[in-house]
């Protein structure tokens, strides 16, 4: 009985990638600019190598034993989905669409039809400065408020005391329903909050991503084929639309989401774990919080023990992320950033550098060939290197 687990650290990028200057992200480096700013300790992680990958201005253990590297994004864009989708083998030769401007007013109009009532908003901005800005307008109207941001995203915010949980889910299908086309945007997002006035708003963790359905194969929908469980642990599900997953826990928070990876290990399962752990961007990335995302970093290494304690000798642990959120950077966005590669097993005695890799999708090609899969998702598999 075989398992994978994959582990994305939401956001962590570690360097600017080739193209940035695209992006207007020349200079983000997500992890080392935090460790320049912030103490930073992440002993287990470093035990693995992290600390070896170039660009990420830590430390280095001498007694590292693991796979370390880092990988370029070979599809345009740096938002969730796409990272995502490319780990799970699947590239896109065209970004999703994005709206800085707002969404134009005949889609706005066509969403205002279809759900009875007016909306709120419509610019982009940041989630909390929106919601304090139209949170107390929202209370006396009732319209939701609609926002995006640099990001391909169709955001809809609501209290959760004048429009129900269910209810604003309801709005997002119709929304995803309209959104297709050019304005097929990645993810339709239900942002609900509570409270009474501005400055009192918080969001809570009844937030749901509707996404696209991903437009070809991933390893989630070859392991399933396969006849392996594909177990998701957060957004996983919301990601790639309930495709290829066998079983999920949407746990929300880091906290959550990593005791629900515990909880998936203890269990025997022939098959893959894969997890996000959103709070590095959601919670700190996009509010340039850096103390919280060091905070957020090391208590996920803190419980990296207890993860590697229940891998067998047969399982594979391998640990990224799907693009950066610089907190030292300028605006609240997302970056343009090659990401960290951890790849660990029992039997690995030495640091091994897997240099960079051309694409995000290698990771699809190594889970691939750990089963025995031939799909190799046009990328190379580095599972062989980790035996050196």
């Amino acid at each position: 009985m075989k398992r994978a687990c994959i582990i994305v650290l939401d956001s962590v990028g570690i360097g600017a990638t080739a193209d940035a200057h695209l992006y207007g992200d020349e200079g983000a480096n997500t992890l080392g600019n935090l460790a320049k700013a912030e103490p930073l300790q992440l002993p287990n992680l470093n035990a693995l190598g992290l600390a070896h990958i170039p660009g990420s201005h830590l430390t280095p253990d001498p007694e590292a034993a693991g796979a370390y590297g880092r990988m370029a994004p070979a599809s345009p864009g740096k938002d969730t989905t796409t990272g995502h989708w490319e780990i799970a083998g699947l590239r896109l030769a065209q970004p999703f669409p994005t709206f800085p401007d707002g969404f134009p007013k005949e889609l706005i109009a066509a969403f205002e039809e279809a759900i009875g009532t007016k909306t709120l908003g419509n610019y982009a901005a940041s989630g909390t400065v929106i919601i304090d800005e139209l949170g107390e307008e929202h209370l006396r109207t009732g319209y939701p408020i609609v926002y995006t941001s640099a990001d391909s995203v169709f955001q809809i915010a609501a209290n959760e005391a004048i429009i129900p949980v269910p209810r604003l889910y309801e709005l997002c299908e119709i929304a995803r329903g309209l959104l297709t086309g050019p304005y097929g945007v990645g993810r339709v997002i239900a942002r609900p909050f509570v409270g009474d006035k501005a400055g009192a708003f918080k969001r809570t963790g009844n937030r749901r991503d509707f996404s696209l359905d991903p437009t070809g194969q991933t390893i989630l929908d070859a392991l399933k084929a396969a006849g392996h469980e594909v177990l998701g642990v957060g957004k996983i599900e919301d990601i790639f639309n309930h495709r290829g997953l066998t079983a999920s826990n949407h746990a929300a928070g880091n906290a959550a989401c990593i005791e629900a990876t515990i909880d998936y290990l203890k269990k025997p399962f022939s098959g893959l774990c894969f997890t996000n752990l959103v709070d590095t961007d959601m919670v700190y990335g996009h509010r340039r919080d850096t103390r919280g995302y060091a905070d957020a970093l090391e208590a996920f290494d803190a419980k990296l023990p207890d993860i590697m304690a229940l891998l067998g000798d047969e399982d594979l642990l391998l640990i990224t992320a799907d693009h950066g959120c610089d907190p030292t950077f300028r605006g609240t966005d997302h970056t343009r950033e090659m990401v960290p590669l951890v790849a660990w097993h029992r039997g690995m005695k030495n640091a091994l550098d897997l240099g960079t890799r051309q694409t995000f999708a290698d990771v699809a090609a190594t889970v691939a060939e750990f089963f025995g899969l031939e799909e190799r998702f046009q990328a190379k598999s580095f599972l062989g290197e980790m035996e050196g």
